[in-house]
């Protein structure tokens, strides 16, 4: 066969992988064909969903498992020989694949890591060991040891069959990595949800099966700030260290294990003989892993940093989804530049995390309610202070039963008009907003309750009962509770992977507690028909989204020079200014500093209405868009297409109108969203028409009718005409997509005429079958 007539597949198997083969690579072992790195990003518009294209490298190759070293672009012979040589190197620059070939059978074009590119012959692919010596090179590899932990292997259970994702992968090697070289302090940012625990655990794993600090297996401290932290880990991602680890408490240490597991709240207290980490010597623990180190570690005088600073000789790892960098607080200056960064905004783009849109509420008082003159507490009964109270003092420093009870209402008509049982946390000011909307809720859903008084719960950190459900709650095979009403407790390291619905009627000033708080959103779990979720605001939060620091890379904002570092904290978490504290009393909290005294005043009998709602969603670039999906397709044609004659001219010379339509799809453009909006009863090429172009859309009945009355294709015989028909009839019912496809020829009505190469024949053959299909898109858009 002429190399020019060949397909990709063709070259790659004749001339590709004979030459990587010939080079010593073992072709089963380490090469991959057509690896797709990413699942696809989630597209969302109204209830709309749809998966986008997954990211596929033609050929990673390996020196083992988890150390790609070379990404191959192939081509057919029709390209020169460094064709897709950029997208082969964004590529490697995503996956942390240094070495890049591109090749169309007539050679290789080899990326060096120095950047130059060269071509070179088929016969002259380098070997495995070449390329790791060039590896070795690029990572700064010099010591034996170093090699040995760089080259430790991934822990792999064959019924779980869990390998890392390529983000995991580049993590913990990153991590292996710092580790041989000797970096003590190490900082992994990994956005919530794309499984920092399994990063961890595989971390261990090749450090306890490779790194022999002071000549003995290393001893790791892993800690957390809550129990369902710990509990979480030990039982799902650590469990294969269950042999030889251990939880630390009930004030006692037990020095036989290997892996310790503790709450830092555990190991240190006000008094010294509640110092149990004391009771382990200064140099017992070789690495020390802090999860969610931005909500203790990074304050110089938590009580992890306690810990942190007595066992200063051991290797720490702090593993967050927002490192804390304020005036006053800096995960960086502690732990050092972030080892390896891996952005909500990313996992969004890759399609592991679930796209949100944004549902912001606005009501009549939010820019402002000022009580009547003579306006009563209607519990203490004194006077409201006069004033102008808004979003930022509702529940903190005034409460208005109505705006609680329409808060209540309104999330209770979405579940209504959605799902009723769609897993819904609502974040609220405090514990008493908390079981207030709790009370709302429930006489907004009195029919639900009745049936489990567990459908709503308050789940807040001084209530036992409520506690007690937070794992029934994130268990996606439990049905009860379905709302939990909560201040802090959740806000953070809760896996809640069912939930769809975030109802945020707390205002955050907080980018940490900000991103933290979406966080609790953000996990895909699609055998429960979970791919999106909503982001219900009542407080203008979302505005944050906005902020350029929402998705940017970590920056550190202080640098320690010495002495205390201090930021108070209220009971329930949130920060509050210097010169106050918070005092609490059975009735009222009150809010006291050197100036004067502030009252939770609760007050009724005010008009609170809804009085506009927006719904924002994420475009194709990952922006919140606030606009018609007729507008936002319009501006998106008319960025592809300078005209609507030069979209015609696109869509007739495509080959495939399949993969036009899956070209604009792609960029965002979501028809059966459009559908919807416009009606099903039309093709893509008229809903663009009429949406970009204001043409009026002819309908595929319309469209396919016309063509039958046309005399075109008198010009085949009557069982050709009668297969002619019968696809007009097929396009008119489920649109253009499958009359390109040969295997409608398969199905009703179809069928009836023979087996798909008879009825070809009736056309004179394949080819001519081909044509004709043209000839009747040209006249179905004629």
């Amino acid at each position: 066969m002429d190399k020019k007539q060949m397909s990709e597949s063709d070259i790659c198997m004749k001339y590709i992988d004979p030459a990587i083969e010939k080079a010593g690579w073992d072709i089963k072992k380490q090469v991959r064909r057509e690896v797709s790195f990413t699942d696809g990003k989630i597209l969302v518009y109204g209830k709309t969903v749809k998966r986008g294209k997954q990211k596929r490298a033609d050929y990673i190759l390996y020196y083992q498992n988890n150390l790609p070293l070379a990404i191959i672009e192939a081509k057919d012979n029709k390209h020169s020989i460094n064709d897709g040589m950029q997208q082969a190197i964004e590529y490697g620059e995503t996956l942390d694949i240094p070495f890049i070939f591109t090749s169309n059978g007539d050679g290789f074009t080899f990326r060096d890591e120095d950047r130059s590119e060269k071509e070179i012959g088929l016969n002259n692919f380098p070997s495995p060991s070449e390329l790791w010596e060039k590896y070795k090179k690029v990572k700064s590899i010099t010591k034996e040891e170093e090699e040995k932990m760089v080259t430790s292997h991934f822990y792999y259970d064959p019924i779980d069959d869990k390998i890392p994702r390529y983000y995991q992968r580049i993590a913990i090697n990153r991590t292996v990595e710092a580790i041989a070289k000797g970096e003590k302090r190490n900082l992994l940012v990994m956005a919530t949800g794309t499984g920092k625990t399994l990063t961890a655990f595989q971390i261990i794993h090749r450090l306890r099966s490779s790194w022999r600090p002071n000549g003995k297996k290393p001893r790791i401290l892993y800690l957390a700030d809550r129990n369902i932290l710990i509990d979480q880990t030990r039982t799902n991602d650590f469990k294969p260290f269950s042999k030889v680890m251990t939880k630390v408490g009930k004030r006692k240490a037990d020095k036989a294990y290997e892996v310790y597991m503790a709450l830092y709240q555990g190991l240190t207290g006000n008094e010294d003989w509640k110092n149990i980490y004391k009771q382990f010597s200064e140099d017992f623990f070789d690495l020390i892993i802090v999860d969610e180190c931005h909500r203790g570690s990074a304050r110089a005088d938590s009580a992890w940093r306690e810990i942190l600073t007595y066992f200063k000789s051991s290797t720490q790892i702090g593993m967050t989804a927002t490192p804390k960098e304020t005036k006053k607080v800096s995960n960086i200056d502690y732990f050092g530049e972030p080892v390896y960064t891996y952005s909500l905004k990313q996992g969004i783009e890759d399609g592991f995390l679930a796209p949100y849109r944004v549902l912001k509420v606005t009501m009549n008082i939010d820019d402002g309610y000022r009580p009547v003159k003579g306006k009563l507490d209607m519990k203490i009964h004194e006077p409201i202070p006069d004033g102008v109270y808004s979003t930022k003092d509702f529940d903190r420093n005034l409460v208005i039963d109505e705006r609680t009870k329409e808060v209540a209402k309104k999330i209770s008509d979405y579940l209504k008009n959605t799902d009723r049982f769609a897993k819904t946390i609502v974040f609220c000011v405090d514990i008493d907003h908390a079981n207030r909307m709790r009370q709302a809720l429930i006489n907004e859903n009195t029919d639900l309750v009745k049936e489990n008084k567990k459908y709503i719960m308050k789940i807040t950190g001084d209530d036992k009962e409520g506690k007690a459900q937070l794992d029934n709650f994130i268990d996606p095979s439990k049905r009860y509770p379905v709302i939990a009403t909560t201040s802090k407790l959740m806000n953070t390291g809760v896996d809640a992977k069912t939930c769809k619905l975030i109802v945020l009627d707390s205002t955050i000033k907080s980018m940490t507690e900000f991103k933290q708080t979406i966080g609790r959103g953000t996990r895909i779990d699609e055998p429960n028909g979970k791919h999106y979720f909503t982001i219900m605001d009542f407080r203008k939060v979302t505005s944050l989204f906005a902020d350029p620091d929402f998705d940017g890379d970590p920056v550190q904002s202080i640098i320690y020079t010495g002495g205390e570092v201090e930021e108070p904290e209220g009971e329930n978490g949130e920060t509050i200014e210097e010169g106050e504290r918070v005092l609490v009393s059975p009735d009222i909290s009150i809010r006291e500093n050197s100036d004067n005294e502030v009252r939770k005043y609760h007050i009724n009998n005010v008009d609170v209405k809804v009085i506009n709602e927006t719904v924002q969603y994420l475009d194709s670039s990952g922006k919140l868009i606030t606009e018609s999906l007729t507008n936002y397709t319009k501006k998106g044609i008319e960025k592809e297409y300078r005209s609507m004659e030069d979209f015609i001219s696109k869509w007739n010379i495509v080959d495939q109108k399949r993969a036009l339509i899956e070209e604009l799809q792609q960029e965002g453009i979501i028809f059966e969203a459009l559908k919807q909006e416009v009606g099903g009863q039309y093709d893509p090429f008229d809903l663009i028409l009429h949406v970009a172009y204001g043409e009026k859309p002819i309908s595929r009945k319309e469209r396919a009718k016309k063509v039958k009355k046309d005399n075109y294709f008198d010009k085949y015989g009557t069982k050709a005409k009668k297969v002619i028909d019968a696809l007009l009839d097929k396009y008119s019912d489920e649109g253009i997509e499958n009359l390109e496809d040969a295997r409608v020829l398969q199905v009703n009505p179809l069928v009836e005429f023979g087996r798909p190469l008879e009825i070809m024949k009736l056309f004179g053959g394949k080819v001519a079958y081909g044509k004709m299909i043209k000839e009747l898109e040209l006249r179905i858009y004629a």
